[in-house]
């Protein structure tokens, strides 16, 4: 059994601490969170579970094995490095490091000492985007040639950092899951409310060496919730709608097909579009933190990477602070 310490039981900790508790191979130990009220909740939830307001506490006791950080983002270094160097397995929350020679370095001190580093990345373990990469691995879609994405909601603004470094990071890891090939560069436009120092709006491209193209819409200051994906192959076509409550993913038999064999191929191009039938599979229905914390025991028991792990972070993380450098730079491409 592996006994679990959680830092921070704010807005994402009680969903990671249920997951856990209900997690075999997991016990969950111990709370950690400076607020007292919060601890007091978790104290209700988790009787067994020793209630910490400070996390050194935490990673000196011997009799944890493994920490899970849900705490803001300039937190989650020094915490990893330092659960790390005690010899604790740790799962961080999205994103793993503010820069990714930082992400870079807890993936090696984690393989020195070998222990597990896992980032939360949810949405590479929903039965949705599963069944995406199925599709994918399958050929059914045929050769790859765009992904679009929007994932716009009112709020929540965040006093550390932009909406690029909030909600780009799902869209982000499910591009790295989704896509063997890996972008070339990154390029990026966004703004803000006049008063308010971060971008609440951005728009993100990544290009790719082979002319595949992913388009990330993130937006804080949107009426409504949405969370959709169109990606499009030269057989077939998707959608991905997580606010869908039953047919989330829907398979098009669409495409376009050019054919310039014509005589007169320099001056025009004959092109013919396929409209066939449509299909929703039938997707895994699990929890996807469910998932997530079963990968995360498996990982440590089973003595292996897991499916999210310090690279994957590290990739998603190089990506961020190339999208933050073109923001900077008037949308100019970075390379990465």
């Amino acid at each position: 059994m592996t006994r679990v310490g959680l830092i921070g039981f704010g807005y994402w900790g009680p969903n990671l601490a249920r997951n856990i508790s209900e997690t075999a191979g997991l016990q969950l130990a111990a709370v950690v969170d400076a607020r007292p009220e919060r601890l007091e909740l978790a104290t209700r939830r988790y009787s067994g579970a020793v209630p910490l307001t400070d996390p050194a506490a935490l990673l000196d006791r011997p009799d944890i094995d493994a920490v899970v950080i849900a705490t803001p983002m300039s937190t989650h270094v020094d915490l990893a490095k330092a659960a790390i160097e005690r010899g604790k397995h740790v799962l961080v929350e999205k994103p793993l490091a503010p820069t990714a020679r930082e992400a870079e370095m807890l993936g090696e001190l984690a393989a020195r000492a070998g222990v597990c580093l896992m980032v939360d990345h949810t949405f590479v373990y929903t039965g949705a985007v599963r069944k995406i990469r199925s599709l994918v691995d399958a050929g059914e879609l045929g050769a790859m040639l765009y992904l679009d994405s929007v994932r716009v909601n009112l709020g929540l603004f965040q006093h550390d950092s932009n909406v690029v470094w909030d909600l780009a990071p799902h869209d982000l890891a499910i591009v790295d899951y989704l896509i063997k090939e890996k972008p070339v560069a990154v390029s990026a436009s966004g703004s803000g409310p006049a008063g308010y120092h971060h971008e609440s709006i951005a728009y993100i491209t990544l290009h790719f060496a082979s002319g595949f193209l992913a388009h990330l819409h993130v937006n804080w200051l949107a009426p409504v919730k949405i969370r959709r994906m169109l990606i499009g192959g030269a057989q077939k076509m998707l959608t991905y709608d997580d606010m869908e409550p039953s047919e989330k993913v829907r398979v098009y038999d669409k495409g376009v097909a050019f054919d310039p064999s014509d005589d007169e191929q320099r001056r025009r191009l004959l092109v013919s579009y396929r409209s066939g039938d449509m299909y929703a599979p039938n997707l895994d229905r699990q929890e996807a933190l469910q998932l997530l914390t079963r990968e995360f025991a498996d990982a440590i028991r089973q003595k292996r990477a897991p499916l999210t792990d310090a690279a994957s972070g590290a990739r998603v993380v190089r990506l961020l602070e190339a999208a933050e450098q073109s923001l900077r730079a008037e949308g100019r491409r970075i390379a990465v």
